[in-house]
């Protein structure tokens, strides 16, 4: 059974949004920014902005829905910031091209994990040592996968966002899934952890 927020049109305290959303919330960000720093900060702002645009809460949906929301916008502005003073992704050396072909798509056969785990627990390992893997890349690259596959934003509006060309963004990607390729090819059957919430 949800919390009271997690239901359209019920409504908790900004006191309570801690105790009811913060490690929900918390894990997502973290899942997406991959520092606990980051995370936390992120997720600070969520609230801070809620208790201040709580009047724009309308009931139509979940509290929890209308914060992770908020939070997702924080998450696109902190990757932005970041990538002001993070030009990494665009200064590394040149990737080989033995997992994709010349248009950025997986060579039939190249791509060293299954697409469909065998089971729930095989997809919570992959995902969990995905997770891991991104925290390895150069933070230009993992930001764009971030905000391209697990964000969903499109080309055009990550471009915006972080002030980069179609072809630099198209170049991270493909670095991205070339070092997530080899990352998680070498830890698969490995665990992975998301570390806790400072408390």
């Amino acid at each position: 059974m949800g919390d009271a927020g997690s239901t359209p049109g019920a409504t908790l305290e900004p006191a309570e949004w801690v105790g009811a959303y913060g490690d929900y919330l918390y894990r997502y960000a973290y899942s997406r920014l991959r520092d606990s720093n980051a995370a936390e900060e992120a997720l600070q702002e969520t609230f801070l902005a809620g208790i201040r645009f709580i009047d724009q809460f309308s009931g139509d949906g979940s509290q929890r829905a209308w914060l992770l929301g908020i939070l997702k916008r924080k998450i696109v502005d902190h990757v932005r910031q970041r990538m002001r003073y993070d030009r990494d992704g665009a200064s590394d050396a040149d990737p080989t091209t033995q997992l994709f072909d010349e248009k950025g798509f997986w060579k039939p056969g190249s791509a060293p994990w299954s697409n469909s785990p065998d089971s729930p627990i095989e997809a919570d390992e992959l995902w969990a040592i995905v997770q891991k893997c991104l925290e390895t890349l150069p933070k230009g690259q993992a930001d764009v996968f971030v905000l391209s596959v697990m964000e969903e934003l499109a080309g055009e509006e990550i471009c915006n966002e972080l002030e980069i060309t179609p072809s630099n963004l198209w170049v991270r990607l493909h670095r991205a899934r070339l070092g997530l390729a080899r990352c998680v090819g070498s830890r698969w059957g490995h665990s992975a952890e998301v570390p806790d919430r400072a408390e």
